[in-house]
């Protein structure tokens, strides 16, 4: 018996680290689409207004 809760408390520690690490990954996939748009778009504005970058 005490083998067995052994065994589900090690699958359970695994899982609660997984789906941490997703949820971490999938929020930082998230903020690298954000930042990358808003690069983009200062990218882009910078073309348009033909500003170049200040040194």
């Amino acid at each position: 018996m005490t083998l067995a809760a052994i065994i589900i408390f090690v699958i359970a520690v695994v899982l609660a680290i997984t789906g941490g690490l997703w949820t971490a990954a999938n929020w930082l996939i998230w903020v690298a689409i954000v930042l990358g748009v808003i690069a983009i778009i200062m990218f882009l504005l910078r073309v348009i207004t033909g500003r170049s970058p200040t040194a």
